[in-house]
């Protein structure tokens, strides 16, 4: 490519640019103008040289560059909350890097699942205590709301349900030879009952097939409908979860707009207002910007629902498009936690680093859950 040729698209570049950023630079604009420059080689050079002298500078460009990311950090900022209170980035500490055990269980599972969890291989493979434990999303992998925390993918017309999705679920489950399973799902707001009736098949095909697991529900709120969730409350599952995951504060934040901290109440609420004896579970995530005085909060209004069980865990970015990484909570403010849980009067609370919803479900269901029943059974006699 000859010089005037590069130096020729160069022009046409800095007109386009110009026209874009600047569309008041008329002056600029009209004497690189290809109808005023010369079809002299030489003139069209010298034009060139005068045109870049008598335009805008560097300067001008640096300026207008930061001027447009002042506004997208603002724009940015309106959604992110807290965002000129966070923290500098901080490296992943020590206590959140883990490897992955593998327990007897887990190749067999493994071969029949997709799962991305930092216990995988202690949940499957059943862990010190030797209760193998697994997590089932249903109704698919497309989810009708767009919580900020969550790398589910999003979508306002997901696929159809399966309908042989409780048959084969149930049948598959049953042959893995687990302790305690938990079935959950992506919101579903497109299915008149939010897909309720599938949980509940489900559940009752598991209980039909492998009486002896224990299963976990963990439901979306149903948009509030409580006839969906005493559906679910009837089916014969033994822990009914919803979770709050965050303070309240902080709820239209973290969470999508249609899920709000009261509702997710009312949920749990209601479940143990028509089975008193069922238990009641929900989980929160710390790093995202709470206060001790928020979380303090939710622990009481959670108790005073009579919510059985608490998993308390740090949340973590999925992607760089989800919400940022407040603070990386330490080992010992959970203890804390998991102290300040046991003296509200949780049947249980698990709370520490990597602790998820499901974390060793089976395990701390079976020690703590079942073995406190006994003791208050044998108190009676």
């Amino acid at each position: 490519m000859s010089f005037l040729r590069r130096n020729t698209l160069i022009t046409r570049s800095v007109v386009k640019t110009l026209n874009v950023r600047h569309q008041s630079s008329n002056t600029f604009n009209r004497s690189i103008d290809n109808s005023n420059i010369s079809s002299n080689p030489k003139s069209k050079l010298d034009q060139f040289s005068d045109n870049l002298e008598s335009g805008p500078g560097l300067d001008y460009f640096i300026q207008e560059s930061v001027g447009l990311d002042k506004e997208n950090d603002i724009s940015r900022s309106s959604r992110n909350l807290n965002e000129k209170n966070r923290k500098p980035y901080q490296r992943l500490p020590e206590w959140l890097k883990t490897k992955v055990p593998v327990g007897a269980n887990y190749a067999r599972i493994k071969s029949d699942l997709q799962a991305r969890c930092p216990n995988i291989g202690d949940c499957w493979g059943g862990g010190e205590h030797k209760t193998a434990t697994a997590t089932i999303m249903l109704m698919g992998d497309e989810c009708t709301r767009g919580c900020r925390f969550c790398s589910v993918k999003t979508s306002k017309t997901p696929k159809p349900l399966d309908v042989n999705e409780p048959e084969n679920v149930s049948q598959a489950i049953s042959k893995w030879g687990l302790d305690y399973v938990v079935l959950t799902s992506v919101d579903r707001d497109d299915i008149p009952d939010g897909g309720s009736e599938h949980f509940a098949k489900t559940i009752r095909l598991l209980k039909l097939k492998a009486p002896q697991i224990l299963v976990e529900c963990l439901t979306g709120d149903f948009k509030g409908d409580l006839e969906c969730v005493a559906r679910v409350a009837y089916s014969g599952l033994d822990v009914y979860a919803h979770n709050i995951e965050t303070v309240e504060a902080l709820t239209p934040y973290v969470r999508d707009r249609r899920a709000t901290f009261r509702q997710s109440l009312k949920v749990l609420e209601h479940v143990k207002k028509i089975k008193p004896n069922l238990i009641t579970k929900t989980s929160i995530m710390l790093g995202v910007g709470e206060t001790e005085e928020e979380i303090m909060d939710a622990l009481k209004e959670l108790r005073n629902i009579n919510v059985d069980c608490v998993t308390i865990g740090q949340y973590m970015r999925p992607t760089k498009r989800h919400m940022k990484v407040h603070e990386y909570i330490t080992p010992e403010k959970f203890n804390y936690w998991s102290e300040v849980g046991n003296h509200l009067g949780f049947l249980y609370i698990a709370s520490g680093p990597l602790v998820r919803s499901s974390y060793k479900a089976g395990e701390f269901f079976i020690g703590n859950i079942l073995k406190k029943r006994q003791e208050k059974i044998l108190i009676g006699k």
